[in-house]
């Protein structure tokens, strides 16, 4: 489904950020994306969507990404951004889930489905025609989510997707997260969170991999993560 082949990018001239990155997941593999500040974790995900140029291959669903073909693979692509009000950019929910669906050529009535089907399948269809600026931090990154599900993407990219959420509204977006059936690549530094929704896990440290492999294998590593100054979910500490 994605895969980065030699992957480097720099900000600036002789500081890559990342260098020669390499990895693929699969078609509905659920991965964790982890790594101190500034390993490179936000970097993979503009990289992937087409908003960073980039030495190497970036594929997605077998094509490349590059400027003739990025409106497609944006198709294929939901990006959760971690701050929701990036996201949410209209005056209520509903326009916000049928903003996308109507650019890319579905009609009002389609539009609408898919904006009550996804809120349905959270279980937040009261949020329908509530106004973004009334929302709750929680009920914020609830409402992005379900618009991102209402594109029908192939896979979900979600940046810091628990950050600065309440204990009941983190665990909310974890049942959702788990829920999910698409490719997921998740990027936090909430490795709690990870543990719980992800399978497998990419370490980032100073743009390459420092290791890849099965969450609760990574996860439990302790010399590994503070080699990489990171620390062990709290729940294994």
């Amino acid at each position: 489904m994605i895969e980065f082949d030699n992957v480097s990018f720099a900000y600036e001239p002789g500081r890559p950020v990342l260098r020669k990155l390499s990895f693929r997941i699969g078609d509905g593999e659920a991965v964790g994306l982890i790594g101190a500040n500034g390993a490179g974790k936000s970097t993979v995900m503009k990289v992937l969507l087409g908003l960073l140029p980039c030495e190497g291959r970036v594929l997605v669903d077998g094509a490349a990404v590059k400027w003739d073909t990025l409106r497609e693979i944006r198709r294929k692509l939901g990006f959760v951004l971690q701050n929701s009000d990036h996201q949410m950019f209209m005056p209520t929910v509903l326009e916000d889930m049928t903003f996308g669906p109507l650019n890319y050529g579905a009609t009002r009535a389609e539009a609408e489905a898919r904006a009550d089907a996804a809120l349905a399948r959270l279980g937040i269809s009261e949020l329908k025609r509530r106004h973004n600026h009334k929302l709750s931090g929680g009920e914020k990154r609830m409402a992005a989510i379900a618009t991102i599900l209402a594109m029908e993407p192939e896979a979900i990219l979600m940046d810091e997707p628990t950050a600065a959420l309440d204990p009941r509204n983190r665990r909310l977006v974890i049942n959702v997260i788990r829920s999910l059936t698409q490719t997921k690549l998740v990027a936090s530094h909430d490795l709690d969170m990870i543990l719980d929704t992800c399978s497998r896990v990419l370490l980032l440290s100073g743009g390459t991999l420092a290791a890849d492999g099965a969450a609760e294998t990574v996860l439990r590593d302790r010399a590994l993560l503070e080699a990489h100054r990171m620390e062990l979910p709290l729940r294994l500490q």
